[in-house]
């Protein structure tokens, strides 16, 4: 977990309070390319690996932690 917030925090999302549940492209305004290499780190990382399918519906930090830890 403490892996996970220090990549968020490193691409600026603090994963507390209203952040945490703001879409990446429209509240957070992140091109795909940058949600991408988040997604990319937090996979390498954790050692984990996410199906495609679920990675193009994710649009938000919460989402994603949640599909990481049930991974």
């Amino acid at each position: 977990m403490r892996k996970a917030i220090g990549v968020f925090r490193s691409y600026g999302i603090p994963l507390s309070g209203k952040q945490k549940s703001a879409n990446f492209y429209n509240e957070l305004h992140m091109d795909k390319v940058f949600v991408d290499g988040l997604i990319f780190e937090l996979e390498y990382e954790l050692n984990k690996i996410l199906k495609e399918e679920k990675i193009a519906q994710l649009e938000t930090p919460s989402e994603l932690l949640q599909e990481l830890l049930a991974a």
